[in-house]
């Protein structure tokens, strides 16, 4: 008869904020935005810099092009829904 060690069971605990609710974290956060904003140490963008970060984000998610044939076909479907549904 072979003989089983028995380990104990091990369960993924929640540790650091993992372990708060999402309303806990969100206040939180809300308090660290606040004080940096009062500090003057947070960060604003500037027209340019969000200009950048849309292209830069527009560039990246154009390279997929599985992903955009999907969004177009999309709104290709609902563009035909909408004519179809017109009267006359």
């Amino acid at each position: 008869m072979e003989r089983q060690l028995e380990l104990p069971r091990m369960t993924a605990r929640k540790r650091g904020f993992a372990s708060f609710t999402a309303e806990k974290r969100r206040e939180i956060a809300q308090k660290g935005g606040k004080t940096a904003q009062a500090r003057g140490v947070a960060h604003k963008f500037t027209v340019e810099e969000a200009r950048q970060a849309g292209r830069k984000g527009g560039q990246t998610i154009s390279r997929n092009r599985l992903h955009m044939s999907a969004i177009g076909r999309k709104g290709g479907l609902q563009s035909m829904k909408r004519r179809q549904a017109r009267p006359g």
